[in-house]
């Protein structure tokens, strides 16, 4: 019974020896410097990336790209301007969005239904 206490709760430290308080701070520092690290890559780093490639694609729109718009609506660009875009939703139907309001650039035939 008496083993089988001390795998249950610990057993106490040697006699002789003390906690070292600067290789625990150590290594608590070291696995907040890691965590961070690891934060920094596969959250915020790819965030950046899309963020870019996002502006990007904003700045190198023209007239005749087909959009899709945040709120969904599929249109062909007919003109830009500083901070807006003119869009062609249907036959007789343009309308004036933000340009931040665009969410990608379609390519081939996935937003035409004819």
């Amino acid at each position: 019974m008496k083993s089988f206490e001390m795998l249950a709760f610990g057993a106490p430290p040697p006699a002789g020896t003390e906690a070292n308080p600067q290789g625990q701070m150590l290594q608590m520092i070291g696995m907040f410097v890691i965590m961070g690290a690891m934060f920094y890559f596969l959250m915020i780093r790819p965030q950046q990336k899309q963020r870019k490639q996002h502006e990007e694609m904003l700045k190198n729109l023209k007239a005749g790209d087909k959009i899709l718009t945040s709120g969904g609506l599929f249109g062909i660009v007919t003109s830009v301007k500083d901070k807006s875009v003119m869009v062609k939703i249907a036959d007789n139907v343009k309308v004036e969005i933000a340009r931040s309001a665009v969410s990608g650039v379609v390519s081939g035939e996935a937003g035409a239904e004819k």
